[in-house]
């Protein structure tokens, strides 16, 4: 038991799964809860806890259960959706949205996930100026002027 412990904790790169096992491992050596809590800290609930599934179901008993869920596209649709978005010449969100929706019958119930697939494909949905007005001398001095004007008719005092 003890070998499988060691085993499992210096092969397994998750933190959590890791705690479990070294907290587990403790227990069985014979530490008390209480140091174990000090060292690793945890409570009480969780060294009992973890000991009890490795108890019942070994290893296995002391791995996330959550896989995470099934993504709505497929990696190969994914890639299908940004080569078609780089394809394109303009994009809006909404024909996005209804691409998928045509194509794949995927409808998210976000837009950061439409945003995810313009990021993906190297594009922009946000607004860009055509050119940085700071860079233009006469903007500038306009923006300035009104600043300065702005100023004087503040009353004062």
């Amino acid at each position: 038991m003890q070998d499988e412990l060691t085993t499992f904790i210096q092969s397994n790169p998750d933190a959590r799964e890791s705690k479990r096992a070294i907290a587990v491992q403790m227990y069985l050596q014979g530490f008390k809860h209480r140091q174990i809590q000090a060292s690793l800290g945890v409570s009480s609930g969780f060294i009992s806890k973890w000991t009890q599934c490795y108890v019942e179901r070994g290893i296995e008993g002391l791995k996330l259960q959550y896989q995470g869920s099934a993504g709505y596209l497929t990696p190969r649709q994914r890639q299908e959706v940004i080569t078609w978005l780089k394809s394109k010449s303009y994009w809006q969100l909404s024909e996005l949205r209804d691409h998928l929706e045509a194509v794949y019958q995927v409808v998210f119930k976000s837009r950061e996930s439409y945003y995810a697939l313009f990021s993906e494909a190297g594009l922009s949905w946000k607004k860009s100026q055509k050119r940085n007005s700071k860079t233009d001398p006469e903007l500038v001095e306009k923006k300035s002027e009104k600043s300065r004007i702005g100023w004087q008719r503040m009353p004062r005092g």
